[in-house]
């Protein structure tokens, strides 16, 4: 066997066709190449940093200029000489000391820009998104308030609408049924957006009844019209406020004042239940790996934690059959469902759920007077839909998109994607697979009307429109949203970044379908890892990966308890982790952990895992115990450039011949 050594060196003199060969990206014919990406970071060199500062300069002069000339007859407020005054002289000195020492202390940052950096969910900022947040930032721009943000709230409506073509929803304002969608600070809080859109629906045409607006009820009682599918839902909205319309100003206020006081948001949780004492409060559904947000979410909205129920999976996906099961035993019991969600691109392993079955079941139990709604958390994976559309807005076929990757997409997860067109909102976080800025994550609606049930007025910042056009009406953004400021920096950046790179699979694709060669690559230099540490490590990918997120488990032959396998993994990781008291080139690679939880898994699942790891499921705690999980490696394979054209590196070739030191170290020493 070669040497560890000897492996370093021939990765770092491997060739361009060696590259080639198993990367299969490279040549002046290739469908995808990383010279396609070249302009569109500042890079891990640095190398695009002529690029950003002619960008920076110019706008900000450019700023400027438009600062003086708002009203030039107006003389500077501060001296021309005011730089040679002692006072302005000592401030400028405090002022640099103290950026100086910022800049030395964030040198201990994680360098996520480099292709050594394999951790979590992070990586370069594209530079249109940078410098487009740059340029706004000294325009400060509220989005809240149209008069606050008059450019950049339109800025916001076009990146919610660009993400809501990208999924397939309708992106067509002239279309009544238009979607919407808007930013957030993060994915938690665009999943509780979803939370209180799909409460305010649920909850509508009850008031409705309470109110005494029969004539639009057909006849249906409490009970029905709270478990309503989400589409009768939006469509009585709609005849609600058409009626409204077609009332004199006199009888729709009357109206208005007896619908809107029968509301759950104007009496609360409790004096709605109170009011209605044959309703429950709903439950909502979200696999096992769903995100810590769905429990903060139950929470805030007031439903309480025991509102959540887990539904098992099945290799780490939702299992659409334990979920009907679940629908079907709340059925009988006499509860509702407000939500079921599904995961597009978990946060542990990077896996997909069945959305094409989620939204089947909505269908199925909605005609049997279940109904709920179907929200798709696509935090981590949303992005990747741009892999599955092509520039005039069609999906692509399977046979299409899996053409240029070894083993993505699969059918199932094909099936997902073109699912996700008929679901009723999604999140997605432009700030992971957008490498757009924290913090920018989105919410989007697949229809915009109903988001009128979210609206707050204040008359001090929202101002009166006669408007019936969708930007007349949603341009309010603030009337709809839970905070109260937002910065409208991060809507430019997110539109401007969409503008550059279109959301199909020609152009913000090229960024994914890298990062996904990228993971085809890593599959293979794992495999040859496996083969080299074979006499000394059990080498096993837990769960297939549906996204270019890849989890590791390693366990020393001859050991049989998980407290050995998590002991050696934990000092695998001290080689792998930011030391922040030491310096950051220290590492050669950075990598993150997480756990994998076997009291989560099915009986066949639990005993496949353990037998390929050589465990004795008796040793493994009981749940909420030490070394109840099994601590894995995680590996988030964003940079475009791991498979480095240019230079003939595979720097996952590289990773792995240096794991393969780290653990012969660790179990030869």
């Amino acid at each position: 066997m070669a040497t560890i050594e000897s492996q370093i060196a021939a990765a770092a003199a491997g060739s361009l066709t060696q590259i080639n060969a198993v990367g299969q990206i490279s040549g002046q014919d290739a469908a995808m190449s990383t010279a396609d990406l070249y302009p569109c970071f500042l890079g891990p060199y640095g190398e695009n940093d002529a690029l950003l500062e002619r960008l920076v300069t110019e706008f900000l002069r450019d700023h400027v200029y438009w600062r003086r000339n708002v009203h030039p007859e107006d003389p500077p407020a501060i001296p021309t000489n005011a730089a040679q005054q002692p006072a302005c002289q000592a401030f400028e000195a405090r002022l640099r000391r103290e950026l100086h020492r910022l800049s030395a202390a964030l040198k201990r940052s994680v360098p996520f820009h480099s292709q050594r950096y394999l951790g979590h969910m992070v990586s370069d900022l594209l530079i249109p998104g940078l410098a487009a947040q740059i340029l706004t930032l000294p325009y400060n721009p509220n989005n809240i308030s149209e008069e606050a943000a008059p450019i950049t709230l339109d800025l916001e409506l076009e990146a919610g609408l660009q993400l809501a073509r990208m999924v397939g929803y309708p992106s067509d304002t002239q279309q009544p049924d238009c979607a919407f969608g808007h930013l957030t600070s993060g994915g938690t809080l665009a999943n509780f957006q979803a939370l209180r859109l799909a409460l305010s629906m649920k909850a509508f045409p009850v008031a409705l009844l309470d109110a005494g607006a029969l004539d639009l009820l057909g006849g249906r009682d409490a009970r029905t019209l709270w478990n309503l599918s989400p589409a009768t839902q939006r469509q009585l909205f709609v005849d609600c406020q058409r009626w409204l319309a077609a009332e004199s100003p006199l009888v729709r206020a009357r109206w208005t004042r007896r619908i809107e006081a029968a509301r759950l948001e104007q009496i609360g949780l409790v004096g709605f239940f109170e009011r209605h004492s044959g309703l429950r409060p709903p439950k909502v559904l979200a696999a096992l790996t769903a995100h810590y947000s769905w429990a903060k979410g139950v929470k805030n909205l007031g439903l309480g934690r025991q509102a959540l129920l887990r539904v098992p999976e099945r290799d780490m996906r939702l299992d659409a059959d334990a979920l009907a099961e679940q629908l079907a035993q709340l059925d009988r019991s006499g509860d509702s469902v407000l939500m079921v969600v599904g995961i597009l691109g978990s946060t542990e392993f990077g896996t997909i759920d069945p959305i094409d079955k989620l939204v089947a079941l909505r269908e199925r139990f909605g005609a049997r007077g279940t109904g709920f709604t179907v929200h798709v958390d696509a935090a981590w994976g949303g992005y990747l839909a741009t892999l599955f559309r092509d520039p005039d807005g069609s999906l692509r076929p399977l046979a299409a998109v899996r053409a240029e990757f070894e083993h993505f997409p699969s059918a199932p997860v094909h099936a997902a994607f073109a699912a996700l067109a008929a679901t009723d909102s999604i999140t997605i976080d432009p700030h992971k697979l957008g490498y757009i800025a924290y913090g920018a994550g989105a919410f989007v609606a697949r229809d915009h009307r109903c988001m009128e049930l979210l609206a707050e007025q204040a008359d001090y910042v929202f101002a009166a429109s006669d408007g019936k056009g969708f930007h007349d009406r949603m341009r309010a953004i603030g009337r709809y949203v839970p905070e109260g400021s937002k910065a409208g920096a991060m809507a430019a950046a997110v539109c401007i970044t969409h503008r550059v790179m279109p959301l199909d699979h020609l152009n913000f694709g090229r960024l994914p379908a890298q990062t996904l060669l990228a993971t085809d690559a890593f599959r293979r230099a794992m495999a040859e890892f496996g083969q080299r540490t074979g006499e000394l490590l059990r080498v096993l990918m837990p769960f297939e990966p549906d996204s270019n997120l890849v989890c590791l488990a390693l366990n020393p032959c001859g050991n049989h308890s998980v407290a050995g396998l998590n002991a050696f993994v934990r000092r695998l990781y001290d080689g792998l982790r930011v030391d922040p008291s030491k310096p950051v080139s220290s590492r050669e690679f950075y990598g993150s952990v997480t756990t994998l939880r076997p009291a989560l898994l099915g009986p066949v699942e639990r005993e496949r895992l353990f037998r390929a790891l050589g465990l004795d499921p008796a040793t493994l705690a009981a749940d909420g115990e030490a070394d109840d999980r099994l601590l894995i490696l995680r590996h988030t394979l964003m940079n475009p450039f791991l498979l480095d054209e240019l230079n003939g590196i595979d720097y996952l070739q590289r990773y792995f011949v240096h794991l393969e030191r780290l653990v012969r170290e660790i179990l030869l020493a």
